[in-house]
């Protein structure tokens, strides 16, 4: 009985703890294909009140990590300025007033790795309130760990492992998982033209590839792109021949220009 008794305080204390997320995508774009995990992590230091992702939809991979984490009922928030620190200020803003009227938020669940959160942070733990980090691997300040302690950081890709279901929640083929349909791909094609260049680059296929990469997550070579119709490109310059063929892009050789240019 005193089990029960104990196991019903910990269950009602949990209720009344209530959860806030506040995620960058542009820091943390690795959280593309995670969202369910993140919830489940989330539900698990108790009542989600708070599910905030900011996004810049001038940025086609922050459209899809977005549009992924909306299916989820997450609230997204576009910050669609240039400046590189807007989508940091409107995180900040949104959490400190959530924190203000809700004297029940507890924990602060924080997707960045920006040493720029630092002043953030320290109000959070003035006020008692227990900031859980996520970063990306390669971003994130060591500082802002020493921060938080290790014991409340982790890495995004740790997600799984966190919440215990690696095994029993991932879709068996991952093959469905990496994929992109056909026209969001001529969409990062096209992105990652723009790109090389802006940057004086060649846009050989090559760089082109590695670009569309580095953008989207799902895009793990010409393999990812689904056609609709259960077959796959065999290679790179296959898929760019259907987009030639499409009017998206013409050729020259090895490199690749935009059609309205």
């Amino acid at each position: 009985m005193a089990h029960a008794n104990q196991s019903s305080k910990k269950q009602t204390s949990q209720q009344k703890n209530s959860v806030g997320i506040f995620a960058d995508i542009q820091n943390v774009s690795s959280i593309k294909g995670k969202g369910h995990f993140l919830l489940e992590f989330a539900q698990s230091n108790g009542r989600i009140d708070f599910k905030n992702v900011y996004y810049n939809s001038h940025y086609l991979n922050q459209v899809c990590t977005k549009n992924e984490l909306e299916l989820l009922g997450m609230k997204c928030v576009d910050v669609p300025e240039h400046s590189n620190n807007s989508a940091d200020y409107r995180l900040i803003a949104d959490c400190v007033k959530a924190v203000a009227f809700n004297p029940s938020l507890k924990t602060i669940i924080l997707f960045s790795g920006d040493w720029d959160y630092a002043g953030l942070i320290y109000i959070l733990k003035y006020l008692g309130k227990k900031v859980i980090i996520f970063a990306q691997r390669g971003s994130v300040s060591p500082n802002l760990i020493k921060l938080v302690g290790n014991d409340n950081f982790h890495f995004v890709d740790e997600l799984p492992q966190l919440v215990g279901n690696s095994n029993k929640t991932q879709p068996p083929n991952t093959d469905l998982v990496s994929q992109i349909n056909y026209n969001e791909a001529i969409e990062y094609l096209t992105e990652a033209i723009k790109t090389a260049l802006r940057q004086g680059k060649l846009t050989v296929f090559g760089r082109i590839d590695r670009l569309m990469r580095q953008r989207c997550a799902n895009y793990k070579g010409c393999s990812s792109i689904s056609t609709g119709d259960c077959k796959k490109f065999k290679s790179f310059s296959q898929f760019i021949d259907a987009a030639v063929n499409d009017g998206k892009v013409r050729k020259q050789g090895q490199e690749l220009f935009l059609v309205e240019l």
